[in-house]
């Protein structure tokens, strides 16, 4: 019955869910809740993933406890209509050799994740140091200019974090266009866009062709663009930062051929050495939120379902039960 429950929760949170939430309005509306969703998605996935590998090597060393606890117990009371099979022996305790397992699995994804963050910083910086050479100083945008074509407004986030404009970019848009692209980039500074990233992308890296991975990298990544979004909207209108969104996505030739510096960030996707791009990600689903109205009152059962979840399957099979 254990083993059933947890392969039960990993074909939800695994298949059903991600089909289901992608491309959500709902979860559009909310961005930021939308993209911490989606991490615990991936959280309760992992801690049901260890607890159905351990419980299928011991299947014979766990007393229900849990949820599935509970209704054992009942069962015992003859509750649901059976008659009693025994008398209940006390208290069940919880599973504490399960925390361990979940502990270490924790550490392991820890130190996946942090060597996918040392080795996008790695890159990081190594663009930045090409950026410092070739960029120009702005001090009206307090941005990096670069002599290049295409238009790219990007940003390089971290500790010393760079927002990134092509001259392609002047040319192209107006001051308040350009006033809210660069206020969407330092959206993705502020709210430090590139750690949440991060779990969703080694996740991917590890279970690639699982729908939760591979959707829920893209969604995440769509989530944080539009609560970058969010944030230029404090400085700009929808109709500003719409129309630069469309023209960095369709406008300018295409960058010669090895041009690192100026296409990492260039409008289709700014990818290269961790950087964030205004016009890299969804730019049409953007444009449609941007037109629909704003959301209502947030709703405390969000975040209360965000937090419950990474241990919902702990809950369901390994807490104490009465």
């Amino acid at each position: 019955m254990t083993l059933a429950v947890l392969c039960l929760h990993l074909l939800v949170t695994g298949v059903l869910l991600p089909r289901r939430l992608a491309g959500s309005v709902r979860l559009q509306a909310r961005p930021a809740t939308g993209a911490a969703l989606w991490l615990a998605l991936m959280a309760s996935f992992t801690v049901a993933l260890l607890l159905t590998a351990h419980h299928a090597v011991e299947p014979f060393t766990h007393r229900p406890a849990g949820l599935l606890g509970l209704l054992g117990l009942l069962d015992l009371f003859g509750l649901f209509g059976h008659p009693p099979h025994g008398e209940p022996t006390g208290p069940g305790l919880p599973h504490t050799h399960d925390w361990w397992l979940l502990t270490v699995g924790g550490a392991l994804f820890a130190a996946l994740v942090t060597a996918v963050g040392l080795r996008t910083g790695r890159d990081r910086r190594r663009h930045r140091a090409v950026l410092d050479v070739v960029g120009v100083p702005d001090r009206r945008w307090d941005a990096l200019v670069l002599e290049h074509g295409r238009p790219a407004v990007y940003c390089l986030p971290g500790r010393r974090s760079r927002v990134v404009l092509s001259r392609g970019a002047l040319r192209l848009l107006d001051e308040r266009q350009l006033a809210a692209a660069v206020a969407h980039e330092h959206g993705h500074i502020r709210g430090r866009h590139h750690l949440f990233r991060l779990p969703a992308d080694t996740f991917a890296l590890l279970l690639g062709p699982l729908p939760l991975a591979r959707l829920g990298r893209s969604e995440v990544a769509l989530l944080l663009e539009m609560a970058a979004d969010d944030t230029a909207l404090e400085r700009a209108s929808r109709d500003e930062l719409a129309s630069a969104l469309c023209a960095l996505a369709t406008g300018g030739p295409a960058p010669a051929a090895g041009a690192e510096a100026g296409g990492a960030g260039a409008g289709n996707g700014a990818e290269a050495g961790g950087a964030l791009g205004v016009a890299s990600t969804g730019v049409l689903a953007r444009v449609r939120r941007l037109a629909r109205p704003g959301p209502g009152r947030r709703r405390p059962v969000w975040r209360f379902g965000v937090s419950v979840l990474p241990l919902l399957p702990y809950l369901l099979v390994c807490a104490p039960r009465p």
